[in-house]
């Protein structure tokens, strides 16, 4: 491997930690969530997905659908206007809030 690479390679190390969610900092951003997912993220009404436990990476993944408005369904709409107003930190910060909680 070319040393310009690899160099290319340990500069992003530190970029893919910041990218990291904050548990604590989720807590604090997961207000809105708790109406529909639980505070707890155990949704009180079976149609609503239980985030508690949930993979974080799936939960970034499925908030930036949200946030392109790449998901459809019943209450797509909802989630989108939620979504978009978050940035990529807030969407970690959320999913590792959510991630930590007891399934």
């Amino acid at each position: 491997m070319k040393p310009t690479l690899v160099a290319a390679l340990l500069c992003l190390f530190p970029l893919m930690a910041l990218a990291e969610g904050d548990p604590v900092a989720g807590k604090q951003k997961a207000a809105a969530c708790a109406t529909c997912h639980g505070e707890d993220g155990k949704a009180p009404i079976t149609t609503y997905p239980k985030l508690a436990g949930q993979n974080a990476p799936y939960l970034v993944y499925a908030l930036r659908a949200y946030k392109a408005n790449q998901r459809k369904g019943a209450l797509s709409s909802l989630m989108t206007a939620i979504a978009v107003v978050l940035s990529d930190q807030d969407m970690e910060d959320l999913a590792a809030h959510f991630a930590s909680l007891q399934p």
